[in-house]
């Protein structure tokens, strides 16, 4: 009798690991079909010499020096920002340069996934960027003229980009996982909380985002460290 009891306990712990697996791939699959389509329709809302300029490379298309990583489009593997160079790029411009570091880092994210037969669990360059530039530029003029709706737009809009980093944050820490002995990490670098961190501990927290970022393409690239 204790035999036949432990069996069927055993019996049950194993059928509900096979749903909780099959529940699971169901839902990365789920979310792997969301950022895909996601990406796919804001990028057809995206004229064609802006598309063709922004075309993901191979790695070493763009020049070594600073100006030339700064107007590069993506590439794969991605390009190694490290945080002098997007501070270069964004405090001169307003901020108007991160955005596009934004985008860039996004899509090679994206493409490294599906070009690597993996499922995509980010939305992508066109897919994170620009639902939160829409949803300005939307809603910024309908909220001056004093209708809710506008201010509706632009709480989505920020709330998008948010979840955005917050995902952002996640993928980075599984990606320097990969490289934690190179790197000398005995722990993941980040907490995808720390994305809602107000201003200016965001900041902070963001730019140790895109110094492993970083990190991880010098590393897939075989680039030299650069301090």
């Amino acid at each position: 009798m204790p035999h036949s009891a432990n069996l069927r306990s055993n019996n049950a712990f194993t059928c509900h690991a096979v749903r909780s697996d099959k529940s699971s791939a169901k839902t990365d699959k789920l979310i792997n079909d969301f950022c895909i389509g996601t990406n796919t329709f804001w990028k057809t809302l995206v004229i064609k010499p802006v598309l063709d300029y922004v075309e993901l490379q191979p790695a070493g298309t763009a020049g070594k020096d600073p100006f030339s990583k700064l107007k590069a489009p993506p590439e794969l593997p991605g390009i190694s920002r490290p945080v002098w160079l997007t501070i270069l790029g964004s405090v001169p411009t307003g901020l108007v340069w991160y955005g596009y570091y934004k985008f860039s880092v996004e899509e090679e994210l994206y493409q490294y996934e599906v070009q690597n037969g993996k499922l995509v669990t980010g939305c992508g360059g066109w897919g994170t960027l620009l639902p939160f530039v829409f949803g300005i530029l939307i809603g910024g003029p309908l909220q001056f003229i004093g209708l809710e709706l506008g201010d509706t737009i632009i709480e989505f809009a920020g709330i998008w980009i948010l979840l955005g980093q917050v995902n952002l944050y996640r993928r980075v820490n599984e990606l320097c996982d990969e490289i934690k002995d190179e790197i000398g990490l005995s722990e993941p670098p980040l907490h995808s909380w720390w994305a809602l961190l107000p201003p200016p501990l965001d900041v902070v927290v963001g730019l140790r985002q895109v110094h492993f970022l970083s990190e991880y393409w010098r590393i897939k690239r075989g680039d030299d460290y650069e301090k």
